[in-house]
């Protein structure tokens, strides 16, 4: 089907997005195409305002306002020395739902996938050893998906830091295999860290 030039532009840009999936990008289009420009305008720039104002936590990696804490690392109330390792900023907002873990977090921006072309120099894996090297580290809780690619991270990640000490847990077993962090049911998910076994 030939689209005019300009909306044939669109939609190539909407299937960038990689959770957009294929069938909803001429929803997402139509969407577009019948706003008015003026809201049209907002979003563009509400998305530029925060690729120039939103950064990674030099610490954590947890996204927050250019040049101010992490309100997580800056926190008093939290337990510094307990740290949450995971994947990416959706799963970090999937424990804080349960509202059950007050320890702080590290957002590894990934796993190691070497078939998706993810490598160790492209996650923040340094920087956790380096957090761990300072010595106010006391847990390391490893809560990565139970996939093949989140398993292998975490048997990295202990074999790195076995030298250290510095408790290593996971979340309880009995986790769907294949299942994705983010998705988990609250109820799961708080049992799952309260109910966390030693790796380490």
């Amino acid at each position: 089907m030939n689209h005019p030039d300009s909306l044939q532009k669109l939609l190539r840009s909407l299937q960038q997005v990689p959770y957009l999936a294929s069938k909803n990008l001429y929803k997402v289009a139509n969407y577009f195409l019948e706003q008015d420009e003026e809201r049209v305008a907002q979003l563009c720039q509400s998305l530029l305002e925060v690729k120039q104002k939103i950064k990674p936590c030099t610490n954590c990696f947890a996204w927050q306002q250019l040049d101010q804490p992490c309100s997580f690392c800056d926190s008093s109330k939290r337990d510094q020395g307990l740290v949450c390792v995971v994947e990416k900023w959706p799963d970090l907002l999937a424990i804080e739902r349960t509202g059950n873990y007050q320890g702080v977090y590290h957002v590894l921006g990934g796993v190691i996938s070497p078939l998706n072309g993810v490598r160790l120099e492209h996650l923040t894996i340094q920087f956790l050893l380096q957090r761990v090297q300072l010595g106010q580290v006391n847990e390391l809780v490893l809560a990565l998906s139970p996939t093949p690619e989140g398993e292998a991270t975490m048997a990295y990640l202990i074999d790195k830091l076995q030298n250290y000490s510095v408790k290593i847990s996971g979340l309880a077993q009995g986790l769907p295999v294949g299942s994705i962090l983010e998705y988990m049911d609250r109820v799961t998910l708080t049992k799952a860290l309260a109910d966390r076994r030693s790796l380490l």
